[in-house]
């Protein structure tokens, strides 16, 4: 028996993941291999198919081995668009509970919005993100910082000062930019610092009081709507500011065929623009508000059938960068009331790999494409090393078996909060383990041991 002398460095562990389905989006690597890692870092990556081997049927020496069982291993998901509730309302979601149900949804790191109480929008702030992220440790936690004091739209806030802290980029969160000038000043500012500026896509003045989609069901129902034209008259304006002041511009969770029209527009003429959506615009329509069911609450609310195919055919042509749960977590006292008062949002980050699996065995895109959306695409957006597998890159990522059958369940939610209205929704997909900085932090066996076999 060996010890390490004492003050010397602990031997970096040294993990073989063997037999897997190594899927690279960043590469276009896809073929039977192998990965060793060592502490926090990949060491190799190996095909079976083609000499020289990394190692063929054993492990090296020194070197844990674990068998995929010819499982997809990919770079762990980036969710760039979270809520993470702390601080300030902890009682519906924390980040520790948000790294629990990360971890169990394949996510290695999330960016979380800066909407809590207190806002994030000083140093200070962002300083507490990244301290908490490194106690709890379970995922990376980056977060946006504020684009205007209070997030009230007025007075920009210390955008170099928050930069050097390490803040992701810069945004109101659920609040758009509402006036154009102080738009034009943040991504003035933005770009001298190499950031982001992050927009919520809704002219507030017309959306007003609205509470679903604008039309049919919305009258039928005796609800106010929010009309398509809110979303896509914020994208045109903020578009024109980007071609006038040259900077970064990014439009969450678009909704709508004509905006994602716009972006491609945009996009031609080499504008930088980039844009994502969220699970529950290509998974459902509408019509799931039912009779007033708020779990279907969203913002931007869920669009009719042809803006959600027009989603679709925006991640297929790749139009639209990338796919964000745009978790939201509400407590049942804000979910259940009458439709008009409910809040908006809904809970996403275990269900992220199955319903964006969907687009995969509906035949929309390619199993690249899809973690593409969700790993690769975003990590370069926001400049994070993260979401590729190559060597010397961060030990992050996911393995998962693309075509078990399960169904969401409410109950094994990890998540503080439920509000989800994909509850009892057949899917075909489940992750089977995590691993973030070359630690496993979620395994579905282990889960299921603790929970007396459930989960199968």
């Amino acid at each position: 028996m060996s010890f390490a002398s004492p003050g010397a460095p602990t031997p970096a562990r040294r993990v073989a993941y063997l037999n897997a389905r190594l899927l690279d989006p960043a590469s276009g690597m896809d073929m039977a291999g192998q990965v060793l890692t060592e502490g926090g870092r990949i060491v190799d990556v190996g095909a079976n198919l083609f000499p020289p081997d990394l190692f063929r049927d054993n492990a090296p020496d020194n070197a844990e081995a674990i068998d995929c069982k010819g499982m997809c291993l990919a770079p762990g998901l980036v969710d760039m668009r979270v809520q993470l509730r702390e601080p300030g309302e902890e009682h519906m979601e924390n980040m520790a509970s948000a790294s629990q149900a990360a971890a169990a949804g394949g996510v290695t790191t999330m960016v979380a919005l800066p909407n809590t109480q207190p806002v994030i929008d000083d140093v200070s702030l962002v300083e507490f993100v990244a301290r908490r992220a490194r106690e709890i440790g379970v995922t990376r936690i980056r977060t946006y910082a504020a684009a205007t004091k209070g997030l009230h739209g007025k007075e920009l806030t210390e955008l170099g000062l928050m930069a050097e802290t390490g803040a992701a980029g810069f945004t109101d969160g659920t609040k758009a930019i509402a006036s154009a000038v102080v738009m034009r000043r943040a991504l003035s500012y933005a770009r001298m610092f190499g950031k982001i500026i992050v927009q919520h896509p809704e002219e507030p003045a017309l959306a007003g009081e609205g509470a679903m989609n604008e039309g049919e069901i919305a009258s039928r129902l005796g609800l106010a709507g929010i009309p398509p034209a809110a979303e896509i008259m914020m994208v045109e304006r903020d578009l024109r500011l980007v071609e006038l002041t040259g900077g970064r511009y990014h439009a969450a969770h678009v909704s709508t065929g004509e905006a994602i029209d716009a972006i491609r527009k945009a996009k031609r003429q080499g504008l930088a623009v980039t844009c994502d959506t969220a699970p529950h615009y290509f998974a459902l329509n509408e019509t799931a508000v039912g009779d007033y069911r708020t779990f279907a609450k969203v913002s931007p609310p869920l669009r009719d059938e042809m803006d959600r195919r027009a989603v679709v055919e925006g991640l297929a042509d790749g139009t639209i960068d990338a796919i964000a749960s745009d978790h939201a977590p509400h407590d049942q006292e804000e979910k259940r009331l009458p439709f008009a008062q409910a809040a908006f949002g809904i809970i996403g980050l275990e269900t992220l790999l199955p319903l964006s699996l969907e687009l995969v065995h509906n035949g929309h895109l390619k199993l690249l494409q899809a973690l593409g959306a969700l790993s690769h695409r975003p990590a370069a957006i926001l400049g994070f090393e993260g979401g590729r597998l190559a060597r010397g890159a961060p030990a992050d990522f996911v393995i998962f078996d693309p075509d078990k059958p399960d169904r969401i369940e409410e109950a094994r939610f990890r998540s503080k909060s439920k509000n989800s209205p994909f509850d009892g929704r057949p899917v075909q997909g489940a992750v089977l383990r995590t691993v973030m900085d070359g630690r496993t932090v979620f395994e579905a066996g282990a889960e299921r041991a603790k929970r007396g076999g459930r989960g199968d």
